[in-house]
């Protein structure tokens, strides 16, 4: 190697990493200044990225080991298709970082996955900036800060398996450049595959903008760019088939499991008023990243008013002109129109985080912003202050005449700093066209001006992030978390020969059977078996909607032992018939229900007959069970509780059995003390359904009876709040505590009764006829004899991917109510496998050797055909 070429690399390095270095000092500053590092944890600790890196490390070694598998978990609403969650959540190559951390350190681990990867993302747009644009070296370490500090990526950071596509977006768009001016096509095969099988939501929104931006690049100079056509669509398309691996398997999945594509019902996007994109061009504005949210676009100052010089610039052809303001153009009547917008989310309304295509805009800001500094001459002086004064106006008339109720989230320091910032850089322009500032010092002066820019935008952004969910403290996770997986252990060691599930009473999370590893109900995933969900919630398990959420809290004994729940983990006593303490650490107490039916159950073709009425759980519970049972029995009765006192709250009676339950002092709970009469051999039951769940917000209930208290967000759980099992006649006291809303609206709420003999005897009758499955991985057995031919009834959520073997012949699988597995199995003793494979993969895995083995053939096809015409020459 020459000694030129050795001092280019040394010098490549150097500001290569500098350019991943400042993004990730800038946030680790941020971090601490605000408080949230390292002491705290992310706010994403109850949700379910965070939750999905904590399963994958704590599966790693089940998975070597053969007890889990890549295709499917159990640690996941009572199992799911893993192979498709991992192409939403963990597809990333940053991914394997958390086998570095113990599983009580995760969010260090997240921590230091953000930092790499905002760190990776600069360093990939700095790669793009060298080899596109003609400026000094700093000058592309500047664009790349701004890039990777943009408010989309701070805004969403917590969401981090997000982050990954800010990687792939410059090498994408520096990988169709390539194509197109010197016809090589392996960056952009490898930065398209990577890309999508990272994460495909965010891949087909790029694969869509690149595209465009490869029609918007030929239409510049069609005469020299056509030939590349085919080319770019060859390699787009086998990079895209090859992606199939993990792709393909999680599209059946959603369109097999319940997945909806959302109705247009309006032209105009909600919130989104006239000033937004100069609003959100400003520094610091942080909205929200719930419901209601305008785009974040900001990207920087400096990006800003070059980005506006490459359109005003006289040396840059027209034609580009009108390409990439047709860009601009499409993205930005996508904000504006709920069509087009629905479209770049895949036909998929979000939940939350709104326009989470809007980093294209500023990705399209800064690349023009290179484009512009590189024609940028000490001539353009009067253009720049120009820019730089409209900008200022439109700033200021976007302040102070704007709607102060569309923009409240704008505050005058906001302002203030934009304008500031706006007059350093006119000013540091300034001295450098008037022959005051050489240009090194210029490129230097303007790099540490954008260093803190990003800085205090970066601030603004985390600290929104702070005051609208809350950085949740690191020890809600980490201080438990011996204890808690000490009791889950202690279970999965007592119950080695068969499979039984746990649930928590005091959860942590609602993901905590992904964090601690045990098969359970509770579950918030983007990827879910929404059928099963649906007739969970059927059965009074609340997943109401597109069901995200699903909660176990607030249910019966009877759906207790009928999907299995033979542990429970609480702080406090449970108060549930049957469940017995058999173990203690720390806080936490393991409970063992006596009553707990295995996964399988033998039953007759009735099952499919009986009707499970949607807005009568309780219905639906008996008419399952006295199905499974062979008996008719009535389970529930109701009585009414006496109100014997309240506190701050004020009831009225309404029409149709409602009542209304309101504050009267401001901001204090409200509360409401009832006395009922329960019978001998109930378990008991206070019922709290609310006539309008839009109107609920956080209302959040606690009922506390026989000094035990549980609580639980009334729109998110069930409505049957425990009162506890009574042996002999009892009058029962307890309270009710509501706080969130002024008001909360209710069906006039009963004290449910449940018959302890009758459940004894249908749980007794369903454990004759129960199955005891093994699981192991991605498949389960079981041994069985029976004298006629049955159905096997499952609590295995029914997926399309699964096989069932009876003495290794298939037999039909069949759901029930679309949410259950089901086969038949003949008379006699029969062995019975379930094996679970991803409808999709075994295509997707042909697709990806056929499409990586033809884009080999055809890239050395290429080169040898280039090499043997530039020999003829």
């Amino acid at each position: 190697m020459s000694s030129k070429i050795k001092k280019s690399f040394k010098t490549s390095g150097k500001y290569g990493l500098t350019a991943f270095i400042i993004p990730f000092l800038i946030m680790i500053g941020v971090y601490l200044s605000l408080g949230i590092y390292p002491g705290s944890a992310r706010s994403v600790l109850a949700s379910d990225a965070f939750s999905q890196f904590s399963n994958f490390h704590a599966s790693f070694n089940n998975v070597l080991h053969g007890k889990q598998s890549i295709f499917y978990t159990w640690d996941a609403s009572l199992g799911l298709n893993y192979w498709s969650l991992i192409s939403y959540y963990l597809g990333g190559i940053f991914t394997p970082i958390v086998f570095f951390f113990d599983n009580q350190n995760i969010p260090d681990a997240l921590y230091v996955m953000t930092l790499i990867k905002i760190g990776a993302a600069s360093l990939s747009f700095w790669y793009f900036a060298k080899e596109t644009y003609k400026l000094p070296n700093l000058s592309h370490v500047t664009l790349a800060i701004s890039y990777s500090l943009m408010s989309f990526a701070m805004a969403q950071s917590e969401l981090i398996m997000w982050l990954d596509v800010f990687m792939y977006l410059p090498l994408v768009f520096l990988g169709i450049n390539r194509v197109l001016e010197k016809g090589k096509s392996a960056l952009l095969f490898v930065s398209y595959f990577l890309l999508f099988v990272s994460n495909f939501y965010f891949g087909f929104m790029v694969g869509l903008f690149s595209f465009l931006y490869f029609v918007v690049r030929v239409a510049t100079n069609s005469q020299l760019y056509k030939k590349r056509i085919v080319p770019y669509l060859t390699t787009s398309l086998l990079a895209g088939v090859a992606s199939m691996i993990m792709i393909l398997p999680a599209v059946f999945d959603l369109l097999s499991n319940g997945e909806t594509l959302s109705e247009m019902t309006k032209f105009k996007t909600e919130a989104t008023a006239f000033w937004d994109i100069v609003i959100k061009n400003m520094i610091g504005v942080y909205d929200t990243t719930k419901y209601g949210s305008i785009p974040f676009i900001y990207v920087g100052i400096l990006p800003l008013i070059f980005c506006i010089f490459y359109f005003c610039s006289r040396v840059i052809p027209l034609k580009n002109k009108i390409g990439y303001a047709s860009l601009f153009a499409v993205l930005i009547a996508s904000f504006y129109i709920e069509p087009l917008n629905l479209f770049w989310h895949g036909m998929h309304a979000p939940n939350m985080f709104l326009f989470r295509y809007s980093f294209l805009f500023s990705f399209l800001v800064v690349m023009l912003a290179g484009f512009g500094w590189e024609k940028f001459t000490k001539k353009d002086l009067n253009v720049m202050v120009g820019i730089v004064l409209i900008l200022a106006v439109l700033f200021s008339m976007a302040f102070f005449a704007s709607s102060k109720d569309s923009y409240a989230f704008v505050t005058l320091k906001q302002f203030v700093l934009t304008i500031l910032f706006l007059a350093l850089y006119l000013v540091g322009i300034f001295f450098y066209q008037i022959n005051q500032l050489p240009r090194k010092s210029f490129v230097f002066l303007l790099l540490l001006i954008v260093t803190g820019e990003a800085y205090i935008n970066t601030s603004f952004m985390l600290n929104g992030i702070l005051e609208d969910w809350n950085y949740a403290s690191r020890s809600l996770y980490s201080s438990p978390y011996p204890d808690y997986k000490y009791l889950v252990d202690k279970a999965e060691e007592d119950d080695k020969d068969s499979f039984q599930r746990l649930e928590s009473l005091s959860p942590i999370s609602s993901n905590d059977s992904f964090n601690y590893g045990y098969s359970g109900i509770s579950m918030f995933s983007s990827i879910r078996n929404r059928h099963s969900s649906a007739l969970l919630n059927t059965l009074g398990f609340r997943s109401r909607g597109t069901s995200l959420n699903i909660r176990y809290q607030n249910n019966t004994l009877l759906m207790d032992s009928l999907m299995g729940i033979k542990y429970n983990i609480s702080t406090q006593n449970v108060l549930k018939y049957g469940f017995l303490p058999i173990e203690k650490r720390g806080k936490y107490t393991l409970y063992e229900n006596k009553n707990a039916i295995p996964i399988g159950m033998l039953t007759n073709e009735e099952l499919y007959k009986i009707k499970l009425p949607e807005k009568d759980n309780l219905g639906a519970q008996t008419n399952l069970v006295n199905q499974l049972a062979d008996l008719n029995e009535v389970y529930y009765t109701f009585t009414s509780p006496s109100v014997i006192s309240t506190q701050n709250a004020q009831i009225t009676n309404l029409s149709n059995n409602r009542i209304a339950i309101k504050e009267q002092q401001p901001n204090v709970a409200k509360v409401v003390n009832y006395q009922v009469s329960v019978p001998a051999g109930k378990q008991a039951y206070y019922s709290l359904f609310p006539t309008n769940f839009g109107a609920l917000k956080s209302s959040t209930a606690k009922v506390t009876t026989q000094n035990v208290s549980y609580e639980s967000q009334i729109g998110i759980t069930g409505q049957y709040y425990n009162l506890g099992y009574f042996k002999e006649d009892s009058i029962v006291e307890f309270s009710v505590t509501l706080y969130g809303t002024d008001e909360v609206e209710l069906i006039n709420p009963p004290v449910v009764l449940l018959d302890i003999p009758k459940f004894d005897a249908a749980m007794n009758s369903i454990k004759d006829k129960g199955v005891e499955f093994v699981v192991n991985g991605r498949k389960a057995t079981a041994h069985v004899e029976t004298p006629e031919e049955q159905v096997v009834f499952t609590t295995i959520p029914f997926d399309k991917g699964w096989t069932v073997k009876v003495d290794n012949k298939q037999v039909a699988t069949k759901d029930f109510q679309d949410g259950f597995l089901t086969f038949n199995v003949p008379a006699g003793v029969h062995d019975i496998e379930l094996s679970f494979l991803p409808p999709g993969f075994v295509v997707g895995v042909i697709c990806f050797f056929s499409a990586t083995g033809l884009f080999i053939i055809y890239y050395i096809f290429t080169n040898t055909k280039k090499v043997k015409k530039r020999r003829a020459l």
